[in-house]
């Protein structure tokens, strides 16, 4: 089954790309213990799910790019052509030259329902690509206007239009002392609206990650390009293909799922 990624603000796409580096990254890799045909097996199940093939061969990440602002946007498309191993679709993206201010009200209420129908066409033009489609992930901050206000009214959406599709949201809990005054208030705004519309929350704090930066990889000068590597690989444990019950080559078909199942049964 696929996945159909929405990078949402200037955090969602950064950590956006990261993710899809690491998960094509880990996916051809050469070097371990496995033999040739198993490698094969894995990386198939791994661009099922996260990437379409162009006919000149080159990946292209199954997933939408929405901003409010095209710097980040136009960074992101050109980092991933510079790796010269993947790309994401040049009509996969939506930008725009004004942003939400950090407010996320501005975001929810003016440029989701403005925005609406041009992002949720890119949507389905994701989704129609898909032989089946597992659900969606949500890439998203809760400090700004734009990932936290604009990613809130297109999860709802997608509850609307996509009800039997699993939704789950990434979300990026701000720094305790943050540069945003209003990151409290959109964070609360995010989180009571999602608890409705999303079937489960993943959620990185920068703070906790900053810690791993600092502690565990003795990282002097941490910057967000370090923090951001460290979740992308995270998640990327956390998608990528695992064997089923039947053993050998035989990969479970909806990672949400599996990742929604085991949250549920530790709650039990």
């Amino acid at each position: 089954m696929s996945i159909v990624t929405v990078q949402l603000g200037q955090c969602g796409n950064q950590i956006g790309f990261e993710v899809f580096d690491a998960l094509f990254s880990d996916s051809h890799c050469t070097q371990g213990l496995c033999s040739k045909r198993e490698n094969e097996a894995y990386r198939s199940s791994c661009k099922e799910r996260f990437f379409n093939e162009e006919e000149n061969g080159v990946p292209i990440a199954r997933a939408v790019l929405v901003d409010m602002e095209p710097k980040v946007i136009n960074q992101t498309l050109s980092k991933a052509v510079q790796s010269s191993r993947w790309k994401y679709g040049q009509r996969s993206c939506f930008c725009q030259k004004q942003g939400s201010g950090n407010n996320w009200a501005y975001g929810y209420s003016v440029h989701g329902p403005r925005h609406e129908e041009s992002v949720m066409n890119l949507i389905q033009k994701e989704v129609e690509k898909c032989d089946s489609l597992g659900g969606f992930f949500i890439i998203m901050s809760m400090a700004g206007g734009t990932g936290s206000g604009l990613g809130t009214f297109i999860t709802q959406n997608l509850q609307d239009q996509y009800s039997s599709s699993l939704k789950m949201n990434h979300i990026i809990w701000p720094y305790g002392t943050g540069e945003v005054i209003v990151q409290n208030y959109n964070s609360i705004l995010t989180l009571s609206h999602l608890y409705r519309s999303s079937d489960a929350l993943l959620v990185h704090e920068n703070d906790a990650v900053h810690k791993i930066c600092a502690k565990l990889m003795n990282i002097k000068q941490i910057s967000f390009n370090n923090i951001n590597q460290v979740i992308a690989h995270q998640l990327g444990s956390v998608f990528q293909p695992t064997y089923s019950e039947e053993g050998s080559f035989h990969y479970r078909r909806n990672p949400l799922g599996i990742v929604l199942l085991y949250v549920i049964n530790r709650k039990v």
